[in-house]
């Protein structure tokens, strides 16, 4: 099965910065629109009671989970984002893969922003969610969440769909290595070519003085 079309190391490297920088764009203005707009645990309605603006400050993780070990979560997005920088370097030649990148990376460094510079202090800022959806853990405990949050979430969504249709950071799929994949190519390359070269026609034949046929061409 063939690859995907693959990308140099720069223009990967140039989609996941653009994504990244426009996520994390969106992430800080909305976050500080809820700031200035909004209230703190006072909702407000958008969509009845399915969608509702409710400014918190979490020092938790997504969705307001593991809200008493902040330095943790601080610790894991700064790796998170280290290692999508590090692939962006050295794997990523394929579109899919730096385009989900950019996203997964924009979303970390949203919330890691605010860990780092957002009160009580440095490294255990509480993160600004205010995004409410009560009908999504069935209504057993309000999702409250953030931009960052939803490019987080659906970015590990779709590297495990990455994942599991084999795609790989190189643009191969499955266990393929990239090296064979190009050797594969390059023999097609070749058959393709040699499909499209002339037969050659054989050489003409003239008869010498003993009454022999010869090759005019191998015997001249």
């Amino acid at each position: 099965m063939k690859g995907l079309a693959r990308l140099s190391a720069p223009a990967a490297g140039i989609i996941i910065a653009v994504l990244a920088i426009v996520v994390l764009a969106a992430d800080q203005a909305s976050k500080q629109l809820a700031v200035t707009r909004l209230t703190e645990f006072e909702p407000v309605q958008v969509l009845g009671e399915a969608l509702q603006w409710n400014l918190v400050f979490n020092p938790g993780a997504a969705f307001s989970l593991g809200e008493g070990v902040t330095w943790i979560f601080t610790i894991a997005l700064a790796l998170v984002a280290c290692a999508i920088v590090f692939l962006a370097i050295t794997r990523v030649r394929t579109r899919s893969w730096a385009i989900v990148l950019g996203l997964l990376l924009g979303g970390v460094l949203g919330n890691l922003t605010d860990r780092l510079f957002l009160d009580p202090g440095f490294g255990v800022g509480h993160v600004v969610d205010f995004i409410l959806t009560p009908w999504m853990w069935f209504w057993t405990n309000p999702a409250i969440y953030n931009v960052a949050d939803m490019f987080i979430v659906c970015g590990m969504i779709a590297v495990a769909v990455l994942v599991l249709i084999g795609i790989n950071f190189d643009g191969t799929r499955g266990d393929k290595p990239a090296e064979a994949a190009l050797d594969e190519a390059d023999a097609e390359d070749a058959d393709a070519e040699s499909d499209d070269e002339p037969e050659s026609s054989p050489a003409p034949l003239r008869r010498d003085r003993s009454g022999r046929a010869k090759e005019s061409l191998g015997d001249d």
